[in-house]
Parts: structure tokens; sequence; C-alpha cells
């Protein structure tokens, strides 16, 4: 890496300047949403998804902190990144105690988590998720392909494919999803495709870190358990033949982790 002159140090430290104004202004009111938290147990729900996207927000400053690196001096501010990266799983943590971290489950067993938000419309739902989304992607690519994070970031995704799903009120979105009058019908429509597609990616995500690098039996366990998640939901919108595949591929599955703990190869 070439030597960083002391010119562009300096213009670099005085452009990040009011990005991290920014960031420890949103820190202060983290700390105070937190404590209020703790003094008032009334609406957590809507004072965590407001933290979440606060969350988001200053994962996306961290990540430009980075790309003014990038641009000026010409190398990857890590430290950026990985505050970054922390952000985005503190993220996931808030929506997680809204709506648990169950991949795969009856709708009716996290009903009554989900109804502590149930004055959020689900295009703001959909928009918090397409938000987190977009900024996991920028930080996966900001880290690059040959990052130490690479396996860790099937956790993340898988995280976040998680609380996507289920902060979907799933009643009213099954009879959305098949009523074009309905005001949220493309909201819905869009938002469980992309559920649909998440669980498919974090199944095969958790299959190929299993496969090429841990071996590990919760590895394969979770990818099944993203089929299984996404078979469920595959049921609720009547796709049978979709349903059925997906089955099959759990049960090929289930039988190479049996095997594979056989043969000593998983543990």
């Amino acid at each position: 890496m070439a030597k960083i002159s002391t010119e562009n140090r300096e213009l670099f430290n005085a452009k990040i300047v009011p990005y991290k104004d920014e960031i420890n202004a949103h820190l202060e009111k983290e700390k105070e949403v937190l404590a209020l938290i703790e003094k008032e147990k009334n609406n957590v729900g809507y004072k965590k998804l407001f933290l979440c996207e606060d969350q988001i927000y200053i994962a996306t400053l961290w990540i430009a902190i980075n790309n003014l690196s990038v641009e000026i001096l010409d190398t990857k501010n890590n430290d950026a990144l990985n505050d970054a990266r922390k952000c985005l799983y503190k993220a996931i943590i808030h929506l997680e105690e809204v709506v648990t971290a169950v991949i795969n489950c009856p709708y009716s067993e996290i009903e009554d988590k989900v109804s502590e938000i149930e004055n959020t419309p689900l295009e703001k739902r959909f928009y918090i998720v397409k938000k987190l989304g977009l900024a996991i992607q920028l930080l996966v690519d900001a880290f690059g392909e040959n990052t130490k994070w690479k396996w860790s970031f099937v956790e993340l995704r898988g995280r976040f494919c998680t609380v996507a799903k289920n902060l979907i009120p799933m009643k009213q979105a099954c009879k959305d999803y098949f009523d074009p009058r309905s005001a949220d019908y493309d909201n819905t429509v869009y938002y469980i495709r992309l559920v649909l597609k998440l669980l498919d990616q974090s199944a095969t995500q958790y299959r190929d870190r299993y496969e090429l690098s841990t071996h590990r039996i919760d590895d394969m366990n979770a990818a099944i358990n993203y089929l299984l998640a996404l078979r469920r939901l595959q049921i609720l919108l009547s796709m049978k033949d979709e349903a059925e595949e997906t089955k099959k591929k759990a049960l090929v599955w289930r039988e190479k982790l049996e095997a594979d703990h056989k043969s000593g190869i998983a543990s």
C-alpha cells in the first residue's frame, strides 16, 4: 500500500467531521430512548423500531466514512466498517426483541409479540426491511470478497431474513396477497416475494457455510430450518408444487447431515 500523504490524511480527517458529529448525536439519542424504555414499559415495540432505523442510519454513516477513506486515502477503513457491522447487528437485535428470532414456527406462536406493533402499517415494515437489506448489502460490498467476515455474513443475512419474515402480520398478509382490491396488495405481494427469496438464499448460504467452511451440525440444521420456514410460507400461499419440492430438498439435506454425522464429517 502506498504511503498516505499528510495532506490527504488531513483532508480525510476534515471530511469525516460532520459524519462523526452526526453519529455522536444519534448515539446520544439512542441512550435517551433506551433510558425511556427502562423507565416506561409502554409502546416498547415502537421504540425498538425507531432504534432499529436509527442504527441502520448510523451504519450508513460509517460506510460513508469508509467510502471517503477509499476515495481520499485509497484504502479501506476497517474500523469504520466494523462499527457499521456492529450497528447492523444491533438493528437486527432490536427487531428480534419485537418479533422474535424464531426461524420456523406457526405464526400463532409469535402473533402476540407481533401485535405489539399492530399500528405499524405493512408499508412501513416493508420499508424498514428494504433499508436494512440495502445497508447489509452495502456493507458486504464494502468489505469485499476476501474479508475474514465472509462466513459471518451468513448469520447476519440469516437473522435479517428471520426478522423480515416475522415482521409480516401474516394473517392479514395472506388475505391481502390474494386480493388485488386491497390497499396493501402491491406491498404485500412484493414483501412476501422478497421473504420467499430470502428464505431460499439463507438456506443455501448456511448449507454452503456447512459444506465449505465449518461442517458444524448447527449450520446444517439452520439451513434445514430455513427450508422448512420457506415450505411453511409456501403452504400458506397455496404453492403446493413448490412446497413439495422444498419438503423433498429438506429431507435430502437431513439425510446428508445424518450420514455426515455418522461418518464423523459433521460435528
